[in-house]
């Protein structure tokens, strides 16, 4: 008779339980996340004109006297669950600022918009994929560089290749820069919207100090790591009224006049790294590669659809380092943890002049050594100027007002006060109960599945 492992003696425990259908209906409400965070407390509703108590909860009569709560983890690879709903608060708040909603008006369809994607510049030749059957790298009569490695690749590279990404030579790439611009990434960027509105009053005549009189620019902006590990930039840039969103902008606003002044930003925009004895001062640009798309106005058919850029978005904030050229998930404590990383050569090469760049003293408020996982690079993956649309944190009170209200029962609106008292007690799924959220996760995403699939028949029939 086979022996019955840890997990499986762990699920019969559960199962046997009295308060197992609560245990599930826990589980299903945090929507099956893989890392939940426990919390041992209770929340009191009274009337504030009365004092009388309308609503009570304790988890003392829960399963182990605990609720468990979301981890909120934006990677699927650590909890695909709430990575889901992470991707869907990105979808609405970019979505907003494109489309209007939520606080934001309808009439930013009509502003000028643009999908911007700027790119790193060239640290060291690549492997790269190719199309219609070209080779990665053909040069004829070309001997191989100072560290007699060839200089030139005359395979095609599928993307799924390993190679794919690696430098042709890692002792002629140039790791340092690589290292420093990402550090310097944000800078870059805060550099480029000043340019950006700089342009824009230089090309109708304002004085730069006015701009803000007669125009603002939001935007939101998704950090992605190429295949060479190197960071791009795709944002959503609108142009709006002095006051934001709530004000049409001037007459002179248009999506070419915005090109315009994204391209020339983006070609003169320069950041100095600090002076170092072992690497020098290095000049930080934009890469050659800029490409500006406008977004596709309300009636128009021109441009990049408004529901596309946000999926794109918001599909791409959700993906954890092992789907990426990210480093890791996790920090670098030491200098065996870099050896002991999955990663690629190439990666772990970066880690390594990440930690070894941030033991000089001239680079110690980069702090790279705690940046090493992310190879330097120290922005969020999504950033949002103040005015472009709505937040993370009001789409998840409304949700968390909405799912307070739906699992305790306790009323909501005016005239009632609530008196909350919480501690956390622990996280994570013992063996049976990680075995049993996972399966009502995927339940969860296949009743998506098909109610998706419903929904786009639905609609064809109609058509």
């Amino acid at each position: 008779m086979r022996q019955l492992s840890e997990a499986d003696q762990d699920v019969i425990r559960l199962a046997q339980d009295p308060q197992f259908p609560r245990f599930l209906e826990q589980i299903t409400a945090t929507g099956g996340c893989a890392h939940p965070i426990h919390l041992s407390g209770s929340t009191t509703t009274r009337d504030t004109a009365t004092g009388e108590v309308l609503h009570h909860y304790d988890t003392r009569t829960e399963p182990g006297e605990r609720l468990p709560v979301r981890c909120r983890n934006r990677r699927a690879t650590v909890c695909a669950p709430c990575s889901r709903l992470h991707a869907g608060d990105t979808f609405h708040l970019v979505r907003t600022g494109l489309v209007g909603g939520k606080n934001i008006p309808t009439q930013v369809r009509e502003r000028p918009r643009l999908f911007v994607t700027l790119t790193a510049p060239s640290f060291g030749p690549v492997h790269r994929t190719t199309t219609d059957g070209e080779r990665c790298r053909p040069r004829r009569n070309a001997g191989p560089c100072e560290h007699e490695r060839p200089v030139s690749c005359g395979a095609v590279h599928d993307l799924a290749e390993a190679v794919v990404g690696q430098p042709l030579c890692p002792g002629c790439y140039d790791y340092p820069a690589h290292v420093l611009w990402h550090a310097h990434a944000g800078q870059l960027w805060d550099r480029f919207t000043r340019a950006t509105r700089r342009a824009l009053a230089t090309a109708v005549g304002l004085a730069q100090t006015h701009f803000r009189d007669h125009a603002r620019l939001s935007f939101a902006k998704v950090a992605e790591y190429q295949k060479r590990a190197a960071v791009h930039v795709h944002a959503v840039i609108r142009l709006d009224g002095p006051d934001g969103p709530h004000t049409p902008p001037p007459a002179w606003a248009t999506p070419e006049l915005l090109t315009s002044a994204v391209r020339t930003a983006a070609r003169l925009v320069l950041v100095r790294s600090p002076y170092s004895p072992a690497v020098g001062e290095l000049e930080l640009r934009w890469g050659t590669q800029l490409d500006t798309r406008p977004l596709r106005a309300f009636g128009d058919t021109e441009g990049l659809a408004d529901d596309a850029v946000a999926a794109y978005v918001a599909k791409y904030v959700t993906k954890g380092a092992s789907d990426t050229a990210a480093g890791t998930d996790y920090r670098l404590l030491t200098w065996d943890d870099i050896d002991t990383a999955a990663v690629s050569p190439h990666i772990r090469t970066l880690m390594r002049t990440c930690w070894r760049l941030g033991g000089l003293p001239e680079y110690e408020h980069l702090r790279l050594r705690a940046w090493a996982h992310t190879l330097g690079y120290r922005g969020h993956i999504l950033t949002k100027s103040r005015l472009y649309s709505t937040s993370y944190t009001a789409l998840r009170a409304q949700r968390a007002e909405h799912q307070h209200s739906t699992a305790t029962g306790a009323p909501d609106g005016p005239g009632v006060a609530t008196d909350s008292q919480w501690r956390y007690v622990g996280s994570g799924h013992t063996p049976g109960a990680a075995l049993i959220a996972a399966g009502i996760a995927n339940d969860l995403a296949l009743s998506r599945d098909l109610a998706r699939e419903w929904a786009r028949s639905s609609r064809e029939a109609t058509q």
